[in-house]
């Protein structure tokens, strides 16, 4: 009964039902686009910028305040004056007093203080956008090199099938041979060791699948136990473009360059942002009130009465210890810093896209070569085989061609995988 429960259990972790699903290139970026948190980190990011630059031209505009409050005041001995003719009361002894406050206040000069604000987080804005489209470029970047590796993967498992196949059929030729007395012990032992390492080369195809499979799956945030079956992809060599129209292109192009263009241009506005505080405020004030007793009048009396008042305040920093020049040279620290991270972006970028142009180069050049070491590797093992059988080849050279044939095809489908990640990382390069 306990070991009924024990593999019940078992059981129930592991005989889970996969979801089988099959997907293009295209599909796989629409998929990770949509559903990745990365992406969704760096919405929140522009849509929180959006909102802060409508927040900063909000401060731009007349704000509108209401304000109501009541006082209980302590009994006093109202003010009166004694005559001839008797006492008369000139202030009555109002004990409870309500006033309502309707202020309007509109900012007419502030040291560009409010423009400088709002340009700033109109760049930061833009900036924002520009770092979306940039997580969106890294993102299908990542989906390409795993889904390119899935493929790799499914390709390798082929390959090492095939050479099972090769092997399964060269055991079945050597043990005819040995019970023909045309073979030894020994060449049966060797075919097997290779037999045996083929399947090893085997159950690590397999377990490549898997892994490929689930690091595509948590990038495009499918569920790890979805099976992908990829679509088989006609190979294609394209022209590559001259390096300096890719560094113009990336200097066009790339989002990065962009969103730092905009830092910059927000720091050197930071600096007529801080320079506001030599200036003086001027503001436009208005107020309504609404109050019982009204103070405007006299002598006060218990009842509600309405009056307003209109003005003008005018404030300047006479003397503040040198507190704007401080922030003067913080600003335009910061804006030297965000000129001098500008140009470094910009080396970095230059040497992003020469490296990978180089690699993309190299990687054409070894895919041509290999795949024509696949086409004689494969003619050379079919006449291999026809004299083997023929007994004109000794075992030991058709396991030798074989090895070769296995190594070549496992090379060439690596470079077909190294040229389709580094055409991509190219792409990315230049900001496409």
């Amino acid at each position: 009964m306990k070991l009924l429960i024990i593999i019940i259990f078992i059981l129930s972790f592991t005989a889970f039902p996969q979801e089988k699903i099959k997907l293009t290139l295209d599909e796989s970026i629409k998929i990770g686009l949509e559903k990745s948190k990365r992406i969704n980190i760096s919405k929140m990011k522009v849509m929180k910028a959006e909102a802060r630059l409508s927040e900063v031209n909000s401060e731009r505009l007349p704000t509108l305040n209401f304000s109501a409050n009541y006082t209980r005041l302590s009994n006093i001995d109202p003010f009166s004056i004694n005559t001839q003719f008797g006492n008369f009361s000139i202030i009555e002894n109002i004990p409870n007093s309500y006033t309502l406050r309707l202020s309007l206040r509109q900012p007419l000069f502030t040291g560009f203080k409010l423009k400088s604000a709002a340009d700033i987080a109109e760049y930061n804005s833009l900036a924002a956008e520009e770092e979306l489209t940039q997580a969106e470029q890294d993102l299908v970047l990542d989906i390409k090199t795993a889904y390119w590796n899935l493929y790799k993967a499914n390709m390798l498992k082929n390959v090492v099938d095939e050479n099972i196949v090769q092997i399964t059929a060269h055991l079945n030729n050597i043990e005819n041979f040995l019970a023909e007395g045309l073979a030894t012990n020994n060449d049966l032992l060797k075919v097997k060791v290779q037999f045996a390492e083929a399947q090893l080369r085997q159950i690590d195809a397999a377990n490549l699948i898997k892994l490929a499979m689930l690091n595509l799956n948590s990038l495009i945030e499918l569920p790890l136990t979805t099976e992908i079956e990829i679509y088989k992809i006609p190979e294609q060599i394209d022209e590559i473009n001259d390096l300096e129209n890719l560094k113009e292109k990336a200097l066009l192009n790339r989002h990065e360059l962009k969103a730092m263009e905009y830092r910059v241009k927000a720091g050197e506005t930071g600096i007529a942002l801080v320079q506001s505080g030599w200036y003086p405020q001027l503001f436009l004030n208005g107020n309504y009130y609404y109050a019982n007793p009204n103070q405007r009048y006299f002598p006060p009396d218990d009842k509600f009465r309405d009056s307003w008042d209109v003005g003008i305040t005018v404030s300047f920093d006479i003397w503040n210890w040198n507190k704007s020049g401080y922030q003067t040279t913080q600003a335009v620290a910061d804006f030297e810093q965000a000129k001098d991270n500008y140009k470094i972006l910009k080396d970095a970028i230059f040497l992003q896209v020469t490296q990978n142009y180089l690699n993309l180069v190299q990687t054409k050049e070894k895919l041509v070569v290999s795949k024509t070491s696949v086409a004689q590797a494969e003619e050379n093992y079919r006449v291999a085989s026809e004299l083997y059988k023929e007994g004109l080849l000794l075992n030991s050279e058709l396991l030798d061609v074989e090895v070769t044939l296995l190594q070549i095809k496992t090379n060439y489908i690596q470079t077909v995988i190294d040229y389709e990640i580094a055409k991509a990382k190219l792409e990315r390069a230049i900001g496409e």
